[in-house]
């Protein structure tokens, strides 16, 4: 008897543990639900047969060292893998860069600015809420600039974090660092050479810093972006280039 009972107690099924609450799926879900519960929307625009790409840079420009979990980032080693995908891949002709970044490591910054820039692709960046510090290289880097209305660029002299040795060394490579980023902005948009330089050692304008905080339709004034405009006239512009250069291109050519 204690045997059969046993017996019985064995094949009754066993209880499952309930799911965690953000794990458990409501009845009959799908995936208009889901895009509900996630999204707040009943559908996303689809980008899988879109021959343009869009790279976004937000936040912080995250280079050598991780930065603290808190803070928004873009890492460079993830943006430069998607440049070299985006360049190789036949079904991309355009490429869409949208800004909204503080600046960050300078190395990394110029290394992303170098990459837009050398891309034979067409390339278009839009400057969107802010473009400041090492995001102004990248901002130029493409074949033409759109900046929002609203959107500012923090134009300023780098920096040394951690430990700084007072020697002149120290100062020569700051000095030569920052000829590099002078160099490409002045070389990559209409900017002069002085003028950047003015708009960068300007005292009286910032609390902390010196340099310079433009927005929109300066940044244009100056030479610095070449248009005030939105996502709508960056894709209408970049459309252009991208019909441009299938009309100078031979079907199945090469360009150089």
């Amino acid at each position: 008897m204690w045997e059969e009972e046993n017996q019985f107690k064995s094949e009754q099924p066993q209880p499952q543990p309930e799911p965690p609450a953000g794990d458990r799926k409501l009845p009959g879900a799908n995936p208009v639900v889901e895009a509900i519960t996630q999204l707040g929307q009943t559908s996303t625009p689809s980008s899988s047969e879109s021959n343009i790409f869009c790279l976004t840079i937000i936040g912080q420009v995250e280079g050598h060292l991780v930065l603290p979990p808190q803070n928004k980032t873009t890492k460079y080693e993830h943006l430069i893998p998607q440049l070299v995908a985006a360049e190789q891949n036949s079904k991309i002709e355009g490429i869409m860069i949208v800004l909204n970044t503080v600046g960050g490591d300078v190395e990394a910054g110029l290394a992303i600015a170098e990459m837009i820039s050398s891309i034979t692709k067409p390339t278009v960046t839009l400057v969107l809420g802010g473009g400041h510090s090492i995001g102004v290289p990248i901002a130029v880097a493409g074949n033409k600039s759109f900046i929002a209305e609203t959107a500012t660029m923090t134009i300023h002299p780098i920096r040394l974090n951690g430990l700084v040795i007072g020697v002149p060394q120290t100062f020569e490579y700051l000095d030569k660092m920052q000829e590099r980023v002078v160099r490409f902005v002045t070389s990559h948009s209409n900017i002069s050479e002085e003028k950047f330089k003015e708009l960068m050692f300007k005292t009286g304008e910032l609390t902390r810093d010196i340099g310079t905080t433009v927005i929109g339709t300066d940044a244009v004034k100056h030479g610095l972006i070449d248009e005030v405009g939105g996502i709508g006239q960056a894709l209408r512009q970049l459309n252009l280039f991208i019909d441009e250069r299938k009309q100078t291109t031979p079907a199945g050519g090469l360009t150089q």
